[in-house]
């Protein structure tokens, strides 16, 4: 399948193992970039078996059966390449940018440690990334200022036994009781060709790059079953307000707000997409000109004071939060960001939303305007909804929506009923010292 634009060609093509390949145009000459999206994420996860998703992205760059330990990386890195990989709730992916000329390497070390990453697969390497695994929790999530945000967040937000009720880092628990076998049975039920979508952003030909995949991947069965994710669906609100505080060594209260949304695609999440940008992204938002500029209550983070987490398979969450500033109680910065929350839902100008639209979309086309950012946003596309021409098109989306809209989903939305809060408010200062 073909299709043309004004500046791009996207052809996909499926192998006979399942395989999904989608090409599409580089803007900067003599560079490939090489996204795989695989369909394995936390929500395949069960309770007591967390962080094995997150797990296999450091596992899948610890050799396989043709390549050493470390070699992948290597191998890329001395070309200029970059490297490296993520995790989510929804997919694995690995991507590289390389020269034009790399671009055979770099399908065959993927295509290698899909084939064969179980035949490199020692239990030393198993207790060394399960360790590193480990450390990044300590500097990530338990040893960061706010680190557990997400966590506690997640859990207020989503039941106990929900797919969607753990971060992708995992439990300790859960990482210390990971044993061979689990592992790689988990890489038989999940990596396999017909699980994933491979992206290559290049100026080569598209039949070129087919023919290129072909050959390194065209071999390599499809899984013999493939895996069901538990059940993810979750209708009505949370059911607050409900709360959660901690108290710890942060330097300031922090104030994490979440609200259930529309799953991630849904035009529902559309508008509340927009609801974010006006309430809380860039210097132009309603948090920023009246918490920060006007009243002194919050400081500027440099980060969005409001977005959605994007949930493909349940409902999503719209995170509002703000660090308070000097001499600034929690309680005084969360009740002050509550009633910007609700004003939402007395009214939107045409003004602001232009702003918010103008917001978005700039953000959305900074993540095309490099070769990697267009094949992961081509993979996303193709691997959640089966159309890598939504990478292209998705402004288009927020074109149709108006301030009504906004105004008539804050109301049923962005309220109490609806609404969860996780506070962080420092150690008290303990007696002077002598």
């Amino acid at each position: 399948m073909t299709t043309n634009g004004a500046a791009r060609r996207v052809d996909q093509f499926t192998l006979d193992n399942g395989l999904r390949l989608v090409t599409a145009p580089a803007s900067t000459p003599q560079v490939a970039a090489v996204n795989l999206w695989y369909g394995i994420g936390s929500r395949f996860e069960v309770p007591g078996r967390t962080g094995f998703a997150h797990l296999f992205e450091h596992l899948m760059f610890q050799g396989s059966g043709n390549v050493a330990k470390g070699e992948h990386f290597d191998a890329v890195e001395r070309l200029g390449g970059d490297i490296n990989a993520s995790t989510s709730t929804d997919r694995t992916n690995y991507f590289e940018t390389v020269p034009e000329h790399a671009l055979d390497l770099v399908l065959w070390l993927e295509a290698d440690r899909l084939a064969t990453l179980r035949d490199g697969m020692t239990q030393e390497v198993l207790d060394n990334q399960r360790d590193v695994v480990k450390n990044e929790r300590r500097q990530r999530y338990d040893n960061q200022p706010y680190g557990t945000a997400l966590e506690r967040i997640l859990r207020l937000a989503y039941p106990e036994g929900h797919p969607y009720h753990h971060s992708t880092i995992g439990s300790m628990a859960d990482l210390d009781d990971a044993d061979l076998d689990y592992v790689l049975d988990f890489h038989k039920r999940h990596y396999g060709p017909d699980n994933a979508v491979l992206t290559v952003v290049s100026n080569l030909d598209p039949e070129d790059v087919r023919e290129r995949v072909e050959r390194s991947f065209g071999a390599i069965p499809a899984r013999p079953e493939a895996a069901e994710a538990p059940d993810a669906a979750l209708t009505g609100l949370i059911g607050g307000p409900v709360a959660e505080r901690a108290v710890e060594t942060v330097p300031a209260p922090g104030v994490f707000l979440g609200y259930r949304v529309a799953p991630y695609g849904e035009r529902d999440f559309d508008v509340m997409h927009l609801a974010s940008a006006v309430l809380g992204q860039g210097q132009g938002s309603r948090l920023y000109r009246r918490l920060v500029l006007e009243r002194g209550l919050a400081v500027d983070d440099g980060g969005a004071a409001a977005d959605l987490l994007p949930f493909r398979y349940t409902p999503s969450l719209m995170l509002v939060n703000m660090i308070a500033r000097e001499g600034v109680s929690g309680d005084e910065l969360e009740g002050a960001m509550l009633q910007e929350i609700a004003a939402l839902a007395e009214g939107v100008s045409d003004e602001e939303l232009e702003r918010a639209r103008a917001v978005l979309e700039r953000d959305h086309m900074q993540s095309l305007s490099h070769p990697s950012g267009l094949a992961d946003a081509i993979g996303s596309s193709t691997q959640l909804f089966g159309d890598p021409e939504l990478a292209y098109t998705w402004p288009q989306r927020w074109n149709s929506v108006t301030a009504e809209d906004v105004v008539d989903l804050a109301k049923r939305l962005l309220v109490p009923e609806n609404r969860l809060s996780v506070r962080f408010d420092p150690e008290p200062a303990g007696e002077p010292a002598a």
